[in-house]
């Protein structure tokens, strides 16, 4: 992510936390934890120009009565103070996708939303020369043919890197890097398959987080504000002691098996995971630097998702 998107992202999540903050204060008493995060989120609307903030402003407004119809608990006045914050980015090497938690201690509840601004992106994980992928995404290390395989490749690019080469000096860099790497990377997921079956299931909860939450995407250039909801444990959408939620969210299953994962027909550096319960997956490998590395990122998206992960779109007023 560029550090322009960056900002823009950042500018959102202030936008979206101060919008939820004016509005829930209608309803109840509400306080927001002035932390780093959003400080930072602060600046960073502070550097926006005035049309993209009233964009975003737009945006924020549009999804918030549909957020209370889904969640009565954040309206509801019991007399205890509901808590606003900003996640640092470190949360999301953690496992937690949620950018703003919406949060009441006083009945020991809260929600996530994950904040896109023009984007619908999974993660940006890596494959790196010494970075053991499958500890991160499933709790078990790669396994040594993993490491055989990779490490030819990662020796090239150390040597190229010592030789200050660029990217684009590489004379085949799509068949010298992004395929071996990418059919090291789908065998070892077909190994770790093979010896623990909850693997489809750790695929998932380590791509879109170990919590449920609400993801909110912002789409400018339609003026529509979309909200996705991630119900995989059951924890979202509960009624209020008054208040039952006027749109039911189901729950979603995670899946038990993969279906199929190979290249993107005419792709060299895209691979397709189709599992059960209606999941699939893009990863598209890149490189995120104009000079060689030993590393490379992940552009990971969701293809296809479950019908009972709900998407509403919200129309800017």
């Amino acid at each position: 992510m560029s550090n322009q998107s960056n900002d823009y992202g950042r500018a959102y999540e202030y936008v979206c936390l101060t919008v939820l903050y004016n509005e829930i204060n209608r309803h109840r008493k509400c306080v927001i934890d002035e932390n780093s995060s959003f400080i930072a989120a602060q600046n960073a609307w502070n550097n926006i120009d005035e049309m993209l903030q009233g964009n975003l402003a737009l945006s924020a407004v549009s999804f918030v009565d549909t957020l209370f119809d889904l969640e009565p608990l954040i309206i509801e006045d019991s007399g205890d103070i509901l808590n606003l914050q900003l996640q640092p980015d470190s949360k999301g090497e953690e496992g937690d996708v949620r950018d703003i938690i919406i949060l009441r201690s006083g009945i020991n509840w809260e929600i996530g939303l994950s904040i896109k601004h023009n984007h619908f992106a999974v993660k940006h994980s890596r494959l790196a020369k010494t970075l053991d992928f499958s500890q991160k995404w499933f709790g078990r290390k790669c396994t040594s043919e993993y490491w055989n395989i990779v490490s030819s490749t990662f020796d090239y690019l150390e040597t190229m890197k010592k030789q200050n080469k660029e990217w684009k000096e590489l004379p085949a860099k799509e068949d010298d890097v992004y395929v071996p790497l990418l059919r090291a990377f789908m065998d070892e997921i077909n190994r770790q398959n093979k010896m623990n079956s909850k693997t489809p299931k750790k695929m998932v909860e380590y791509l879109l987080g170990e919590f449920d939450f609400y993801k909110v995407i912002s789409m400018d250039a339609r003026r529509t504000t979309q909200i996705q909801a991630f119900n995989l444990h059951g924890t979202l959408n509960q009624s209020s002691k008054s208040t039952k939620p006027a749109i039911e969210i189901p729950i979603t299953n995670l899946p038990t098996r993969i279906v199929s994962l190979g290249y993107k027909p005419n792709s060299k550096n895209t691979v397709e995971l189709y599992m059960d319960n209606g999941w699939q997956f893009s990863f598209r490998i890149h490189n995120a630097s104009t000079l060689v590395e030993t590393s490379l990122k992940f552009d990971i998206q969701i293809i296809g998702m479950p019908t009972t992960i709900i998407s509403i779109n919200c129309s800017w007023k």
